[in-house]
């Protein structure tokens, strides 16, 4: 037990700032790097992909609505969406899919 407390004493008392901080430092760049960074790359795909949509893609809305764009406006789309049903979403409603469903076939 008096070793323990003998132990105790001998340690350290103060830590520079620096490596008081440096757990605190290697979370955020953890965290910058795991969700931050790849959300944002997300972001930038999604709105290159919505500025580029064009008359016959085929689109899927995020509501789950597929259709072939038939209008591009500024801000909003109009889609067919079968036996010449057309609507108009905005673009912003447009999701993008991994296996190209946004992409001229």
């Amino acid at each position: 037990m008096s070793t323990l407390f003998v132990l105790l004493q001998a340690a350290p008392k103060e830590q520079s700032t620096w490596m008081q901080l440096l757990p605190l430092l290697l979370i955020l760049l953890v965290f910058y790097f795991f969700f931050i960074m790849p959300q944002s790359k997300k972001n930038k795909q999604q709105k290159k992909f919505r500025e580029a949509l064009k008359k016959g893609d085929k689109v899927v809305t995020i509501g789950g609505i597929h259709g072939k764009i038939v209008e591009v406006r500024e801000t909003q789309v109009v889609i067919e969406v079968g036996n010449g049903i057309k609507m108009t979403v905005e673009k912003s409603a447009i999701a993008m899919d991994n296996q190209g469903i946004g992409q001229q076939k």
